[in-house]
């Protein structure tokens, strides 16, 4: 046994038609019988009115009174009554005596006949009006008295078949259903129009389809980590999910669908990316406490209809990222100081094989000082072990750069001082890009020379970098804390995130990151300064806004 097959069910806009072509159907069916009904009532009453009319004139006649006294009264009112007949648009005119003999009928061999039908309150001088089925079948008749001086002298009668008053209905009835035939075609054509433009933006999908797409839709939006922003062509907000709202800092209780993206108090560079009409692809965009890749991509179908905006929060990752270049850094400075240090043993080794053992001692011993000089130098002024390290191995990357790196005198960080507020992380992010930033400027510069100094006191953490470099163009001074602003050509992995990051931490622990020419004589250069303000171990940082740059 065959199963019947499963009939898909029909879509949204084929349920439409057929409910508007129904209720059209039924509206037109409605008004058709209504004015059928209508149309045959008025079409008696006109035929009441009709007949009334003719009878009357005839009985008012003084010709037909005239002739009525005449001793044979049919030879004169039998023409006038088959004229009256084509005249008046009546089927027969009936004129008799006042017992009901008939004078006149459209058929000659009805004449001398009794009529069929009331006459008495005729008789009594009483026009009256009925539906009766006499000789011609059924009609709608007039009767009405002749009265000469107040005496009644005769009757007559005038009527309509009522297969006449059918007909003169059904004409009216055609054309009806004719108009309402033309009024149900034009509403199924301008039906099957907007259905078929309902088709096209449904997809063809049914009722229940469009019910299960959007339960999957608002499940997907709220279950999705990375943020989803959905603009129309306005760029106004037209959805954002829950992550878009964490992402972009929105408070969850502010509505923002409806409100542009220029009215979000974001960043003006990734407010930027968000209003272009080109799509962007993998960009890094910093707020005032993460960093984003940002993707867009135009939704078009014909005309730009929106922009659709992915999120990603890739802060922890750009944080190890920089970890991670100093950790290279670091191996780069070892490998440098491992094969200097081989260099150097075998210059040991080869003057002790000339014999020449007191200058191999000499040698060794002076390289040894000068290199527990230096580490004696960084942890003295610097004893906090992140920073130390830090210094340590970026005084080895500057180095290798031809760029001397030195810790000035007034630098003072004991260990155990910071409290816990400020992370080592966050240390390294500021510190490490800022020297990073000012190695680049002095390399290549006469007398290329880092300084770098650190102390803290009761209320805040002060960090100073100066560089011997070109300095920085006053018209930059606020430039160079944006993401991707640079004056050095952008290498393999881009370049102006460094200090962008920098003055991010800086805002996140609501310090404040200036920068100023040197005013040192003859070095020039810029000086880089972040002060944070120290809190307890026990008091939590506040929430992290945007800072600014002096």
């Amino acid at each position: 046994m065959r199963l019947p097959l499963l009939r898909r069910p029909r879509s949204l806009a084929g349920q439409l038609f057929a409910m508007q072509a129904v209720l059209i159907a039924v509206v037109v069916a409605g008004y058709a019988l209504f004015t059928y009904v209508s149309d045959r009532r008025q079409a008696e009453d006109a035929a009441v009115r009709q007949v009334t009319a003719v009878a009357r004139s005839i009985a008012d006649a003084p010709s037909v009174r005239e002739a009525i006294r005449t001793p044979d009264p049919t030879a004169e009112l039998e023409p006038y009554a088959l004229q009256v007949m084509r005249d008046a648009d009546v089927d027969f005119v009936t004129i008799m005596d006042p017992r009901g003999i008939r004078w006149t009928h459209p058929e000659e061999k009805q004449i001398g006949r009794r009529f069929l039908g009331r006459i008495d309150p005729a008789r009594h001088g009483h026009t009256f009006t009925e539906t009766y089925t006499g000789t011609l079948g059924p009609s709608v008749r007039a009767v009405t008295p002749v009265e000469d001086n107040g005496r009644v002298i005769g009757l007559v009668s005038a009527g309509i078949k009522v297969e006449a008053i059918s007909a003169r209905v059904q004409d009216q009835v055609t054309a009806l259903l004719a108009v309402a035939g033309t009024t149900l075609l034009l509403g199924a054509v301008g039906t099957y129009v907007i259905n078929a433009r309902l088709r096209r933006h449904t997809h063809g999908m049914n009722a229940a389809e469009l019910s299960r797409m959007h339960d999957y839709h608002q499940a997907a939006l709220h279950a999705v980590r990375e943020g989803l922003l959905m603009l129309d062509g306005q760029y106004r907000v037209a959805l954002i999910n829950d992550g878009g709202r964490e992402l972009l800092g929105v408070d969850g209780a502010e509505e923002v669908v409806g409100r542009s993206v220029a009215e979000l108090g974001l960043p003006a560079p990734l407010t930027g990316a968000l209003l272009a009409s080109e799509p962007r692809v993998d960009e890094v965009h910093l707020t005032a406490s993460r960093v984003l890749v940002v993707n867009t991509s135009p939704v078009t179908g014909g005309e730009r209809r929106g922009t659709v905006v992915t999120l990603r929060d890739v802060t922890e990752l750009q944080s190890l990222m920089g970890e991670l270049d100093s950790e290279r850094g670091f191996t780069q400075a070892l490998r440098s100081q491992a094969h200097e240090a081989a260099n150097r043993l075998h210059t040991v080794v080869s003057l002790i094989e000339l014999g020449r053992a007191e200058e191999a001692v000499r040698f060794a011993t002076a390289e040894l000082e000068l290199a527990q000089a230096l580490t004696d130098q960084v942890v003295a002024a610097v004893s906090e072990p992140v920073l130390a390290a830090l210094l340590l191995g970026k005084t080895a990357q500057a180095n290798e750069r031809g760029v001397e790196l030195v810790v000035s005198q007034d630098s003072r960080l004991d260990d155990g001082l910071l409290p816990e507020s400020v992370s080592a992380r966050d240390l390294v992010t500021i510190l490490g890009n800022l020297i990073d930033n000012a190695v680049d400027a002095a390399q290549g510069s006469a007398g290329a020379r880092v300084t770098v100094t650190a102390y803290a006191s009761a209320a805040e953490l002060v960090l100073r970098v100066t560089d011997s470099g070109p300095g920085l163009d006053p018209a930059h001074g606020d430039l160079v804390f944006q993401r991707g602003f640079s004056t050095k050509p952008a290498g393999p992995g881009g370049r102006g995130l460094g200090l962008a990051l920098v003055r991010q931490a800086v805002s996140r622990h609501e310090g404040t990151l200036t920068v100023a020419e040197s005013d040192r004589e003859g070095e020039g250069g810029a000086v880089f300064e972040v002060r944070l303000p120290l809190r307890t171990a026990g008091a939590g940082a506040s929430p992290a806004r945007e800072g600014g740059a002096a």
